[in-house]
């Protein structure tokens, strides 16, 4: 049984790899053997994850793109190619949120977070799956959606409406890959507060939350290692693809 969930000899293209929930998934894919293509828009966010990884005893390399700029993932993609054997399993961490009013909205933000959330998601699957694709040997891509992709939260319109569509391009694409043996899967976290969504969460809320979540707590980042794992794993998840994963505390599963 612990070979099922090996990652040895594997390569994890982790895009946004300085965010708070994707280097707890990268601590995981570490400990199982994983080698790490951390991909970042600002090369002072590499450092400190190049230091959690090494500090595990595992490899790393950082590699500079931003998703708003499919050239510089592409290239980026081409640079992983030739350092690693084989790029194995894809995960798009990038993510921007914003609680602005749905009257006060202004096309530039909504530009901003459909390109961030859903357009480069992707267009870097589009990118990593034909490389995934003529290297011949099947992978995993994992995409980041989020409790508010359906039914959609208050108060953050964008982010919601660009989270639903995470799910549908993900299940979409299980069927587009799955003749290559790439599967392809989303994990939806509940309330894991992070910078981007902590401006949001006031007093109320948070008891509105809590409310409304069974274990009655927020989700610690490395409460996702497990899932993302299963997801990489070649052997634990052969037979799931097109997957839309709840890792929310039962937040899904209710109503009122």
């Amino acid at each position: 049984m612990s070979d099922m969930f090996s990652l040895k000899g594997k390569t994890a293209v982790i895009m946004g790899g300085n965010s708070t929930l994707a280097r707890s998934i990268i601590e995981g894919f570490v400990l199982h053997g994983a080698k790490i293509a951390s991909v970042v828009m600002i090369p002072e966010y590499a450092q400190e994850v190049e230091e959690q990884v090494r500090a595990l005893g595992g490899e790393i390399k950082s590699f500079i793109a931003d998703v708003t700029d499919l050239e510089s993932v592409q290239t980026a993609a081409d640079e992983i190619e030739a350092w690693a054997d084989s790029i194995d399993i894809l995960l798009y961490a990038p993510g921007v949120n914003s609680s602005t009013p749905f009257f006060e909205l202004e096309p530039a933000e909504w530009d901003n977070i459909m390109t961030v959330n859903l357009k480069g998601c992707v267009f870097t699957i589009q990118i990593f799956a034909k490389k995934m694709i003529e290297q011949g040997t099947g992978g995993s891509i994992i995409n980041i959606s989020s409790v508010s992709s359906g039914p959609p939260l208050s108060r953050v319109f964008t982010y919601s409406a660009s989270k639903a569509g995470i799910n549908s391009i993900t299940q979409y694409l299980a069927r587009e890959l799955a003749p290559y043996n790439i599967r392809v899967n989303a994990i939806i976290p509940g309330f894991f507060p992070a910078e981007q969504n902590r401006k949001i969460l006031d007093e109320q809320r948070v008891a509105d939350i809590m409310r409304h979540t069974p274990v009655n707590r927020f989700g610690e980042p490395s409460e996702l290692q497990g899932v993302c794992l299963w997801l990489a794993s070649e052997k634990a998840s052969s037979y799931v693809t097109g997957a839309l994963v709840r890792v929310d505390g039962g937040f899904g599963a209710m109503t009122i």
